[in-house]
């Protein structure tokens, strides 16, 4: 079965969301775009809630890396049936992420994740509302902790 234009436009959300981590083009235009003003982010290290600070938050935790690669998968997404306003969906994520140079013993450091998270419609279209990232496995050695700003 073939998803309807929503549940495209939904999806569509996670693949912008992932491809913006990766072109490092990361402003409040990008995060406007993508969720609600009062989204929660959440990583299994750190979590980030509202839309104020939200893409400084993702440019901070990704200066720890000297590129990134986010493949996902098709994201699953189910309409609610009460109001159809509101949406779950779930994808798997490989995430790649080259240290700088001499950052680490390894180069890469990988992470399989289930994302999920819920997406509102807003006055300016769907909007993310919530995702979260659950680490299934990883490779490698992940970034040093940053020393507190």
């Amino acid at each position: 079965m073939q998803p309807g234009p929503e549940e495209s436009e939904i999806s569509t959300l996670l693949d912008r969301y992932l491809i913006g981590l990766d072109d490092d083009e990361l402003d409040d235009a990008w995060a406007r775009g993508l969720f609600t003003k009062d989204a929660l982010v959440e990583f299994p290290m750190s979590r980030h809630e509202g839309l104020e600070g939200l893409a400084g938050y993702h440019r901070d935790a990704l200066t720890a890396f000297a590129a990134t690669q986010h493949l996902g998968s098709p994201a699953l997404v189910a309409l609610d049936d009460d109001d159809g306003e509101r949406a779950t969906l779930r994808a798997n994520l490989v995430s790649t992420h080259a240290h700088h140079p001499g950052a680490a013993d390894e180069p890469l450091f990988q992470v399989g994740t289930l994302a999920t998270g819920e997406a509102r419609r807003t006055a300016e279209g769907w909007r993310l509302s919530s995702l979260a990232f659950r680490v299934l496995w990883s490779r490698g050695t992940p970034p040093r902790a940053q020393e507190p700003r």
